[in-house]
């Protein structure tokens, strides 16, 4: 009755014997590092890009009236976004990954900052519209606000937009952050090695693909599902903050 069992119990000390299991383990790690890292790098990308176009948006006209360097400057920048916003979300993840790998850093010896670097400059671009939207969304009385206590245009963004824009978009944030988390998937592409790919090996090294493409697709679901329970919680006292 139990024979199916004991005969999963030996596939198991197989396919994950001899060592095989620490491919698993340091494919797992690798995966977090890749998307830890690639949230930062993310998030400062995106703070940069949403500050500079919102900050073009609200002040455009103020702004073209006076003219001086300060506008120019200002629509550089607005314009130097506006194409890195649709280079990177027009072009797939993994051929920029390869971009980064083979190109733009060949003589590199470890992938996984490769990957983070990669990785970051995607996520950067959809940071910032998250970011972007979340700005734009702040009544403009909270700008005469910080203008009212003597800020400057900046000193109010840091002080008093900023954080009330990150509350907002907290949620969605949790939500990229769990997309990104499936799409290092890819990373394997450019012979890092991340979670996917060291099942990938292991399946290769043993001819047994269901065991370890299986234990890795629970592995990604088990991470999704516990970063999902955290947004949830997150969403619900932000509910019960607003209140």
């Amino acid at each position: 009755m139990f024979e199916w069992f004991w005969n999963f119990i030996d596939e198991l000390k197989f396919v994950f014997g001899e060592g095989r299991w620490e491919l698993i383990v340091d494919g797992f790690l690798n995966t977090l590092k890749i998307t830890a890292g690639a949230l930062v790098v993310g998030i400062v990308i995106g703070i940069l890009i949403a500050a500079v176009r919102s900050s073009f948006d609200k002040n455009k006209e103020t702004m073209k009236l006076h003219g001086g360097a300060g506008y120019v400057i200002l629509a550089i920048l607005n314009a130097i976004s506006k194409v890195y916003l649709t280079v990177i979300r027009g072009t797939p993840v993994v051929v920029q990954l390869m971009i980064c790998y083979f190109v733009v850093f060949v003589s590199a010896d470890d992938g996984v900052p490769v990957a983070i670097f990669a990785f970051g400059i995607n996520s950067g671009a959809y940071v910032a519209e998250i970011f972007r939207a979340g700005i734009m969304s702040i009544d403009h009385g909270q700008f005469e606000a910080g203008r009212s206590l003597g800020f400057n245009y900046f000193q109010t963004m840091r002080y008093i937009v900023i954080p009330q824009m990150f509350k907002a978009v907290l949620p969605t944030l949790c939500n990229e952050f769990i997309a990104l988390l499936k799409e290092t998937s890819v990373a394997g592409y450019v012979g890092v090695m991340d979670l996917t790919k060291s099942g990938n090996i292991v399946a290769g090294r043993t001819f047994e693909y269901f065991i370890p493409l299986f234990t890795v697709a629970i592995i990604y679901l088990v991470m999704v599902m516990i970063l999902s329970s955290l947004v949830g919680k997150l969403e619900r006292r932000l509910r019960k903050s607003e209140r």
